[in-house]
């Protein structure tokens, strides 16, 4: 079994800024381009991006939160294209936000099947939820790091909470060093 570690994919990578005023999202939906604002569906405006591949979502109180971007350097980037469009709106922004990542969602391989039966009693259920009529991934509340990953019988995890890959590599290491301790991987 190769190092698990070395599968990690980051799927996607949530942050938020705020531009300390509100703004009057029907006014900015009409004038950004590929804007979409209906406050009957959503309480923000939604302005997708092709490059990096994302999107923003405006709030009036000035939060903005980007999401479905692949990595941290795109969310950055995405954000900077949203502050630009904003300005070039006259909208004053200041010139460096503050730019939060706020969760990192990550996917892996372990490289064995798992019996997620065994994983559950042997992780202690004061930590997991698994309900495999409901979903068929097993839900580990980890302390450290604070993440919680799902773990697949096909041997795939999830690992979301995370603010970078070193917690998804820490939570990969900590889940495959304990299932390997309790005899449960491979």
């Amino acid at each position: 079994m190769g190092d698990p570690t070395s599968t990690i994919e980051t799927e996607n990578v949530v942050a938020s800024a705020g531009i300390e005023q509100e703004l009057d999202l029907l006014t900015v939906a009409m004038d950004l381009e590929g804007a979409d604002y209906d406050p009957e569906q959503f309480p923000g405006l939604v302005y997708r991006m092709d490059d990096p591949e994302c999107a923003a979502l405006i709030f009036r109180s000035g939060k903005i939160v980007c999401t479905g971007a692949s990595s941290t350097a795109a969310v950055f980037e995405a954000m900077e294209i949203v502050f630009d469009e904003l300005r070039a709106l006259d909208i004053p922004i200041a010139d460096d936000p503050e730019v939060t990542v706020q969760n990192v969602v990550s996917s892996a391989d372990v490289g064995a099947s798992l019996n997620l039966n065994a994983i559950a009693i042997g992780l202690g259920l004061e930590h997991i939820e698994y309900e495999p009529e409901q979903f068929p991934g097993l839900v580990y509340r980890m302390d450290e790091p604070d993440v919680v990953a799902l773990l697949f019988g096909s041997g795939k995890l999830v690992v979301t909470g995370g603010t970078g890959r070193d917690d998804a590599a820490a939570a990969v290491t900590a889940i495959t060093d304990r299932l390997d301790d309790l005899g449960l991987l491979g």
